[in-house]
């Protein structure tokens, strides 16, 4: 698609109605220091503030986001943190075993399924435009790993639920909106409820300033694509080290050279210090908690349940 259709698109409105039609279709079907991935920050009050804005599609790329399916729980082997198959559609070791135990009957088997569950995350390309925490952020073209909170948030912004609300489409350069992230600390975990799109404006007055920036845009489809993953076989290993099924063959030498090669691999004995090298996709060792997290967990196995 060129600049100039992408800005035709744009007065049309077509743009959101496809995002939207894509949306529903991915609901009806089944980390580490990476100078690419912006981040908010807390303030010593516990609270954080920042302004950002979702940026289109990349040349070439249908959606303005990637969605990535996640694990990372410890067992008695240490920790499992992996990307899913399940996000490229293919079988994966641990969504096998959570099955074989949420169909055992025990409610207590179902207890540590919702431990080792999915964990949802998104990325998409955004313009820093205020981030007091690290300023020199700002008027940068950076990744953003979110979950399903904000996403359900950029949801109601193109579908809002009442009819005095005008729909918008947050990805546009156009007629999209800056995005208010407003973070604070609730029993605990971070909390986005307070996040919210301002009002409709164009992100610069200047198209080739925003051609510029398009251009400067990363991959999405890249973080997804099948080489980003372990396969079948090496996850399934991994898995049984991690609940104790399996005594690890490498030594730790071997295991750090596996960690440059893998893609998140990250050995139990390294899991609760920095690595040297970690990677942009890997999960994060303690999931943030909330309750849409569970629900989807929840109905992910119930379908898994039901096959």
């Amino acid at each position: 698609m060129s600049f100039a259709n992408l800005k035709k698109q744009s007065s049309l409105g077509s743009l959101t109605q496809k995002l939207v039609k894509e949306v529903e279709k991915m609901n009806t079907t089944s980390g580490g220091a990476d100078e690419r991935l912006w981040k908010p920050e807390m303030d010593k009050t516990g609270n954080g503030y920042a302004v950002i804005r979702f940026l289109p599609a990349p040349d070439g790329e249908d959606l303005p986001w990637a969605k990535m399916y996640s694990h990372a729980f410890q067992g008695p082997g240490g920790w499992y943190i992996e990307n899913s198959l399940t996000t490229i559609g293919g079988k994966d070791p641990v969504s096998e075993h959570n099955r074989e135990l949420w169909n055992s009957g025990n409610e207590a088997d179902k207890d540590t399924v919702r431990k080792q569950k999915r964990k949802l995350s998104y990325y998409a390309n955004i313009y820093v435009v205020q981030d007091k925490a690290n300023p020199q952020n700002e008027g940068k073209v950076m990744l953003y790993k979110f979950g399903k909170k904000i996403f359900d948030k950029i949801m109601e912004a193109m579908q809002p639920e009442f009819e005095d609300e005008e729909a918008i489409n947050p990805f546009d350069f156009w007629q999209g909106a800056n995005f208010k992230l407003k973070l604070k600390k609730v029993a605990g975990y971070w909390n986005y409820d307070s996040s919210e799109f301002d009002r409709v404006s164009p992100l610069l007055d200047d198209d080739d300033a925003l051609e510029e920036l398009w251009k400067q845009q990363y991959s999405l489809t890249a973080l997804t694509a099948d080489d980003q993953f372990k396969s079948y076989e090496q996850l399934e290993n991994r898995l049984k080290m991690v609940l104790g099924q399996k005594r690890p063959a490498a030594s730790r030498i071997e295991e750090e050279e596996d960690t440059d090669r893998g893609n998140n691999f990250k050995p139990d004995w390294a899991a609760d210090r920095p690595s040297a090298k970690s990677d942009f996709n890997a999960p994060d060792i303690t999931p943030t908690k909330t309750s849409d997290d569970e629900d989807d967990a929840l109905s992910y196995f119930q379908r898994l349940a039901e096959e």
